[in-house]
């Protein structure tokens, strides 16, 4: 099977950015992980009081498996949150916790960006998987209007990609901001905030140097095709 070298060029330093990012991550939330906060509330807890400030009572906080695993579901209005985050009163578990929450008051407010993700999910998920395969089978029969097709719908992917870098820096803003207030971090705990949420926030800027680097190696390809022709 032919392998082009010249997928390297393109998809190589954005490698390098994502094994990077996903390894400041996994330091940062390793060591904020031990550190105790002085106020000894979990996750759950400062989740659960952000929210019942901010009048939503109605969205729930539960616990999920997996490492990494938070999230804020929009649809069923649920914050999940990893065991780790969710039992564990250490400067990465409410930091995480906060973020997570900061989403939830995206939703309420009716954030822009965060609007705009959710509407072109569908859309990605199909993007992400049918385009590639469009896209390689427009090269391989030589049709280009096909292969285009394909690469506007892994288009999605990288706007995807774009969309929620505002959508996570604005949840980290938030975080930062809402737990001092509360009293659930400060001083040398907040540099701690600070440190995990900065390296996560890297991963999103690495997964769209990835989707990018795809898109314009699939470009490449067809404008290389193009002048053969």
């Amino acid at each position: 099977m032919y392998f082009d070298p010249m997928y390297f060029v393109f998809a190589l330093p954005a490698l390098i950015l994502a094994l990077i990012a996903q390894a400041r991550v996994r330091s940062a939330v390793n060591k904020y992980s031990r550190v105790r906060t002085a106020r000894g509330v979990t996750g759950a807890s400062v989740a659960r009081a952000i929210l019942d400030n901010a009048g939503l009572q109605d969205v729930a906080v539960e616990r999920t498996n997996g490492l990494l695993t938070d999230h804020y579901d929009p649809l069923s209005r649920t914050l999940r949150l990893s065991a780790e985050v969710f039992d564990t009163p250490s400067v990465a578990a409410v930091g995480i916790a906060a973020h997570e929450t900061g989403h939830a008051l995206q939703h309420q407010a009716h954030y822009l960006p965060l609007t705009a993700r959710s509407a072109i999910v569908p859309a990605v998920q199909i993007g992400s998987w049918l385009g590639p395969i469009i896209f390689f089978v427009g090269m391989i029969f030589s049709y280009t209007p096909l292969a285009w097709v394909g690469v506007i719908l892994f288009a999605g992917v990288a706007l995807f990609a774009l969309v929620t870098l505002p959508v996570e820096f604005d949840a980290s803003r938030r975080a930062k901001e809402l737990l001092p207030q509360f009293g659930f971090a400060t001083g040398d705990e907040l540099v701690g905030v600070s440190r995990v949420l900065d390296a996560a926030a890297l991963t999103y800027v690495a997964g769209l140097a990835q989707a990018l680097s795809t898109l314009m190696y699939y470009v490449f390809l067809l404008s290389g095709n193009r002048r053969r022709s």
